[in-house]
């Protein structure tokens, strides 16, 4: 059953990429959740505190600490597919959906980060620009040769990072020019973005093995200086998981999701990762409420978010 799981996963979050395109179809339009193994806590302290579906493949959650609001972004279609289906939600810190549908037309919207009145968001091979005032996209920065635009994060000086997960890349905005500002093996498949004083903090991947998202070694963090884009290993460089969503907690440690084996841990300075939930595979891009204490995981495969509060 896991080795099934892991080949739905597969043919459903790199589309194109997955060994089986006919799976593909199949799982995504009758949207079927996948057979999982069941959410188990590990750490002491930590509980559940809601849950909430009807979501099409959840694949980012963002928080907007100003209106006390998440958004939620939603693939809908295929994860590579430019059919316009995707939209983001609105979902309040109690777990009720606010709008379903808040912006919609988007291909298949993944990472997010909000700065001031504007939320940025990944679209395969576009960075979408958002009013959330008004709810409209008001520009589209093209991303020529870029192959799975993925997470975002937001510099001091506005500037707006996008990892390229497929493409060993990072993109950067600076003013209205969006191009590749790094393109390096050693990223290994970044995924989750931060920016920490003047370095760009990278849960990364791994090194892909070219059967779907399966990996001949698993990723770790990374950091990238933003001055010399110095590329650094945070602890030993050990393979810790499949690295997904990225949040600092108040200590200097990362709070992070492994989409593959599914779970959310926490990775100390040291690199050394402690496992706090287990998880179905699929668990994405979470966002942290510090005060409420809040991890909010979009369960991708499943179609639902969940938040756990850490003690």
């Amino acid at each position: 059953m896991r080795t099934f799981v892991l080949a739905a996963a597969a043919a459903l979050a790199l589309g194109a990429c997955a060994s089986d395109p006919a799976a593909t179809q199949t799982t995504v339009a009758s949207g079927a959740p996948a057979a999982v193994e069941p959410t188990r806590i590990i750490a002491p302290g930590v509980t559940e505190a809601w849950r909430v579906g009807g979501f099409q493949l959840p694949e980012s959650v963002t928080l907007d600490p100003r209106r006390n609001v998440l958004y939620v972004s939603n693939i809908a279609g295929e994860p590579t597919g430019k059919d316009g289906v995707g939209y983001i939600s609105r979902l309040g810190f109690d777990g009720k959906v606010q709008q379903e549908q808040w912006v919609t037309g988007l291909n298949a919207p993944k990472g997010m980060a909000v700065r001031g009145n504007t939320l940025y968001v990944s679209d395969i091979d576009v960075l979408a620009v958002i009013d959330i005032p008004s709810g409209k996209v008001t520009a589209r920065y093209e991303a020529p040769g870029a192959k799975f635009l993925n997470d975002i994060a937001v510099d001091r000086q506005g500037r707006v990072y996008v990892s390229d997960l497929l493409d060993n890349a990072v993109w950067r905005l600076e003013g209205k020019r969006f191009t590749q500002w790094l393109k390096d093996e050693k990223l290994l498949s970044p995924n989750g973005l931060q920016v920490r004083g003047d370095e760009l903090i990278v849960a990364s991947w791994g090194v892909f093995s070219g059967q779907g998202l399966a990996t001949t070694t698993a990723g770790h963090m990374k950091a990238v200086s933003l001055k010399t884009k110095a590329i650094r290993s945070i602890g030993s460089g050990a393979a810790v998981g499949n690295l997904d969503g990225l949040e600092f907690l108040r200590d200097g440690s990362f709070l992070v999701t492994d989409w593959i084996s599914g779970g959310l841990m926490r990775i100390d300075r040291t690199g050394k990762a402690t496992q706090l939930v287990d998880l179905p595979q699929g668990s994405a891009d979470h966002a942290w409420l510090p005060r409420q204490r809040l991890a909010v995981v979009p369960m991708m495969l499943q179609g639902e978010v969940v938040a756990f509060r850490l003690k």
